[in-house]
């Protein structure tokens, strides 16, 4: 039997955060993939440096791909540097890659980075979410119910 994964990650060195997707995406299921990286990236990604904010991934011939994220080249890479927006390979088990291309093939659903960061082995790791898009009403509705959340919650901790 296999042990259950936790319910969130464990997170050490955030490098680069989506904040935008948890509003402009419903999201279902939250899924940790490594990623194929090379020297200079990673020493990149280790001084903080790098962006998800347009990214996605896409399923293709049996591989997740991370495309349009942004990585900039490292400034001491010399003729070792590695393309910025180049695409690069996420590393999942051979389960979850069927899960996902079903999904996305079958219900519409998109898969969006929410954050790149180092877990507490040193490896670069994609948080990556099978998320649904809201609509410009949903996303109305979401801000509403967040600001009657927090009012009630501040009326709450008034009253005792």
């Amino acid at each position: 039997m296999s042990r259950p994964k936790p319910a969130t990650f464990d997170k050490k060195k955030i490098v680069a955060e989506n904040r935008r997707a948890r509003f402009d995406y419903a999201i279902e299921t939250v899924y940790e993939a490594g990623i194929a990286l090379t020297g200079t990236e990673v020493k990149s990604l280790r001084f903080g440096e790098g962006s998800i904010s347009e990214s996605y991934a896409e399923v293709s011939d049996g591989q997740v791909w991370l495309v349009n994220s942004n990585i900039p080249e490292f400034s001491h890479g010399n003729r070792f540097n590695h393309e910025p927006k180049r695409a690069r390979k996420l590393l999942l088990h051979e389960r979850e890659i069927n899960k996902l291309h079903g999904a996305v093939a079958r219900e519409g659903m998109t898969l969006v980075p929410l954050a790149i960061y180092f877990n507490g082995r040193g490896r670069a790791k994609v948080e990556l979410a099978l998320a649904k898009g809201r609509k410009a009403h949903d996303k109305r509705e979401h801000i509403k119910e967040r600001e009657w959340k927090r009012d009630a919650a501040r009326i709450l901790r008034e009253r005792g």
